[in-house]
């Protein structure tokens, strides 16, 4: 009968991982890969590969290895500001998409690095300009 019983748990215990492993996927599926660094010691480490989406004022970004089915990051486009833009080094190339350019960005969470590729990078600017009217808009380019 104890046999049972630690099947049982080992069997809810994979329905759980499976639900969440399942719900994760389903939240970020449909994205656009986005790496995001929080430390900006200079170092080139500290990157994490993620899926952002955009959800009206919102970029929600998902860190690629997570079970939570919420955002790791939300950053509203109202307190975001582009302070630069870079090339990425060869140090932090590996954690990055292919042909990534770097944005270092002020939020209202603090300053962070964002580094995504050409087709993305001009998608994120058209949303980050696209402010509603009245507001003023952020040097984005």
């Amino acid at each position: 009968m104890a046999i049972t019983g630690w099947v049982v748990v080992l069997l809810l215990l994979v329905v759980v991982a499976g639900t969440l492993t399942l719900r994760r996927w389903l939240a970020i599926r449909e994205g656009v890969p986005v790496a995001l660094r929080q430390r900006l010691e200079g170092t080139g480490r500290g990157w994490h590969l993620g899926i952002a989406h955009y959800r009206g004022g919102d970029f929600l970004w998902y860190r690629v290895l997570g079970v939570s089915t919420r955002p790791d990051r939300v950053i509203r486009r109202s307190g975001l500001e582009i302070a630069a833009r870079r090339e990425p080094d060869a140090t932090e190339s590996y954690a990055m998409p292919r042909g990534a350019t770097v944005l270092r960005c002020r939020a209202d969470a603090g300053d962070i690095e964002l580094a995504m590729g050409a087709d993305t990078l001009t998608g994120f600017l058209s949303w980050l300009e696209s402010a509603p009217p009245g507001r003023a808009v952020p040097w984005a380019s």
